[in-house]
């Protein structure tokens, strides 16, 4: 028997405030709750980071580098969810530390594979352990059975708003006016 559900009336949305233990007054709807989530994920992250004087992002990129070593930009840029030169900037960062290196790749000149080389390996396992300390701290005020099932809704929500998960998603567009600006008179 299939759970029924109940829609929500979206006329109703941003009508309803919770009161966070703070005291401050929030919006109970997606946007306003996934905006202070996300602060929390990225400031607990930026915490285990700052250990090695890395970043939140050069955290993710030397997490996903040690899960598959070899991997092009392009696919690094798509698991970190930002554009490719933004990659390349956090990569030059991590290859002038001794972090990682990029390989062209054999099979297509124009790629570079990157891996992480020993030391960005022995700093990205020295960070493991907090870091999976800090994931779990996020988590910790759920009941233990409702933390996977926390994931799995929020994994539910982004495949099916695939179509948003792209960088710059979300950037105010330039205005008519600013593209007029930007124009080169004749």
């Amino acid at each position: 028997m299939t759970k029924r559900r109940t829609p929500s009336n979206p006329i109703h949305w941003g009508k309803r405030v919770v009161t966070l233990a703070n005291g401050v007054p929030v919006q109970r709807v997606p946007v306003s709750l996934a905006r202070r989530f996300n602060q929390i994920c990225m400031a607990v992250a930026a915490e285990v980071a700052a250990e090695e004087h890395l970043t939140a992002l050069q955290l993710g990129a030397l997490t996903y580098l040690r899960d598959k070593p070899g991997l092009t930009q392009n696919e690094l840029a798509a698991r970190l969810g930002i554009d490719r030169s933004n990659t390349s900037f956090i990569l030059d960062q991590l290859e002038q530390r001794g972090l990682v290196e990029r390989r062209v790749n054999a099979s297509d000149r124009r790629a570079n594979l990157v891996h992480l080389t020993r030391l960005g390996l022995e700093v990205r396992e020295r960070l493991r352990p907090k870091g999976g300390i800090a994931q779990a701290r996020i988590l910790e005020p759920l009941a233990p059975e409702d933390r996977e099932r926390f994931l799995d809704m929020l994994i539910t929500i982004i495949d099916a708003n695939e179509a948003y998960v792209r960088p710059g998603a979300g950037r105010r567009k330039p205005s008519a006016r600013s593209d007029h600006a930007r124009k080169i008179p004749a």
